[in-house]
């Protein structure tokens, strides 16, 4: 009866109406908890404070360790409450470890900012995690949630993981030789939107929306780090690049670094404004002519069914208008874009842009017989698979690769031809409204939606779209933490019994509340009469 019933606090104390029911010894064992919390974002805030209150680390041998490679922007401020607009640039970890001092002075909380990653093992080593009662996960993706169960898994260490997505949640609770590992099963993938309709046959605005932001990286991402990475050392990015891509890839490549390095170069914020005319023209009007006149508005299919039907919208091109404004943000934004890769200074006067722009002559556009357009993903699929067949047979062994190395070596600019360039790729910052990159996505997911008449949709869609941004509620962060701190009262109190344990799904919205017993590790004959855990097997 003395082990069921709890030692009374003799006094009362911060934790008094914890110790009430759990005891004094409980509490101890609390403050003697060491425990790793990866990631300090909405549910890593909500998770140090929960164990500041609970006193977990806040006794001579306790500790928590917090890490998080981010720092504070702007947009974390409104749902990870440790932080404030003073914190802004600061390091994430650091700041939360000093607010959550400030709640407790008890507690012993060391920050760190390296990403627990293999390249780190160095920093989070055998002692690091040997010393650990257990992990508690507040991260944000699939492939670190699964490198971090690998590392318990690895030390015989309990790990709680949590997330959020809007209102749902989920708490999962993986306990050495007891339940299954977070990684022993795997959710299904995201549904994709097919790539010709992103392509050719957009119908909803989200399809072009991503659109919009496949072209960013296409334009003032991607081509300008391939061209930064040639410059850096020439023979190294051939022979990458003829060992890893296939014969399409390859091309494109070639053709990305040519014409950032030549073709395309400009000398001033006019050329830049000449550009991105161009551009406008290219996007806009010609690749939806060409589509037209491929596919014209009576075009009717093998099987006698008009080809613009269904989910396929009709579009139309579109003829620039300086006076339209959002046919002058796409100018201002593209051109001022170009301009940050090449350091040449920028102008957002749209006067000036509009009074420049006014004077380019663009040549009428003429549609080409024979230009393939795929009309389904099937022949997408088909074209990538082909492609990569000419690639193999083309392959020999690394002398081949050496060969192909050589040959595309000669096809790119002479070194001493391009040392005064000085390449800036653009990184897709969303929260930054001076860089125009919300801009330009914003002006290009809008006239590809007037290309294909669809509803427009104003900046703050487009940017929750575009950042992948979904909507945390505080409520749901809250809710799925505490459930996490259920768990972990029942490691401290070191519970055998998988039955003990809950994994939590829940839904606010509709709202639902559901909770499982964990799943047990799977069991594989090792000799003839004899079972071993699978979660043993690592070992």
């Amino acid at each position: 009866e003395s082990n069921i019933i709890p030692k009374l606090p003799r006094k009362p104390s911060r934790y008094y109406s914890q110790e009430i029911v759990f005891g004094e010894d409980f509490q101890e064992k609390l403050g003697k908890s060491k425990y790793f919390v990866v990631g300090s974002g909405a549910i890593g805030c909500e998770m140090l404070k929960n164990f500041a209150m609970m006193g977990i680390g806040c006794l001579k041998e306790g500790h928590v360790y917090v890490t998080d490679m981010d720092s504070i922007e702007k947009s974390n401020l409104n749902r990870q409450f440790l932080f404030r607009s003073w914190d802004i640039g600061k390091m994430k970890s650091t700041v939360a470890a000093e607010a959550v001092k400030a709640m407790n002075p008890n507690m012993h909380v060391r920050a760190y900012v390296d990403g627990v990653l293999p390249e780190t093992e160095h920093i989070y080593d055998d002692h690091f995690f040997e010393r650990l009662d257990a992990v508690v996960n507040a991260l944000d993706n699939v492939k670190a949630r699964q490198y971090i169960d690998r590392r318990c898994v690895y030390y015989q260490k309990p790990l709680v993981d949590s997330g959020t997505l809007g209102t749902k949640a989920s708490v999962q609770v993986v306990v050495p030789f007891l339940t299954e590992s977070y990684s022993s099963t795997n959710d299904p993938p995201d549904p994709s939107v097919p790539m010709c309709t992103l392509r050719n046959f957009p119908n909803l605005i989200e399809h072009t929306i991503e659109w919009a932001r496949d072209n960013f990286a296409g334009l003032f991402t991607i081509p300008p780090q391939q061209a930064d990475e040639f410059m850096r050392s020439p023979k190294e990015f051939a022979e990458r690049t003829a060992k890893n891509h296939s014969e399409y890839d390859k091309t494109e490549i070639i053709e990305n670094v040519k014409r950032i390095l030549g073709e395309e170069r400009p000398k001033s914020f006019t050329d830049c404004i000449k550009w991105s005319r161009n551009l406008f023209e290219q996007q806009f009007h010609n690749t939806i002519a060409q589509l037209l006149y491929n596919f014209p508005r009576d075009h009717i299919t093998s099987k006698g069914e008009r080809f613009w039907s269904g989910n396929k919208r009709c579009p139309h091109v579109l003829k620039f208008d300086v006076n339209n404004k959002l046919h002058l943000d796409f100018i201002v934004a593209a051109s001022n874009l170009l301009a940050h890769i090449y350091r040449i200074p920028q102008i957002s006067d749209r006067k000036s842009i509009a009074d420049e722009v006014a004077k380019i002559h663009i040549p009428e556009f003429k549609p080409k017989a024979g230009v393939t357009i795929h009309e389904n993903d099937e022949q997408v699929r088909a074209d990538v698979e082909r492609q990569k067949n000419i690639s193999a047979m083309r392959k020999n062994g690394q002398s081949a690769n050496d060969i192909e190395a050589e040959q595309l070596l000669s096809r790119l600019p002479k070194p001493d031809n391009i040392l005064d360039i000085k390449i800036q790729p653009h990184e897709f910052e969303k929260d930054d409204d001076t860089n125009f990159h919300m801009d330009y996505i914003t002006a290009t997911a809008n006239l590809r939606a007037e290309n294909y008449e669809i509803q427009r949709a104003d900046r703050s869609k487009i940017k929750r779209i575009a950042g992948n941004i979904i909507p945390a509620i505080a409520t749901t962060t809250a809710m799925v933490t505490g459930l996490v701190c259920l768990e972990v009262y029942k490691f401290v109190q070191q519970h055998k019994n998988i039955e003990s344990y809950r994994n939590g799904f829940v839904n606010l919205a509709l709202p639902f509340f559901g909770f499982s017993e964990p799943v047990p590790p799977k069991r594989q004959k090792v000799y003839k009469n004899e079972t071993r855990k699978k979660y043993q097997s690592v070992f």
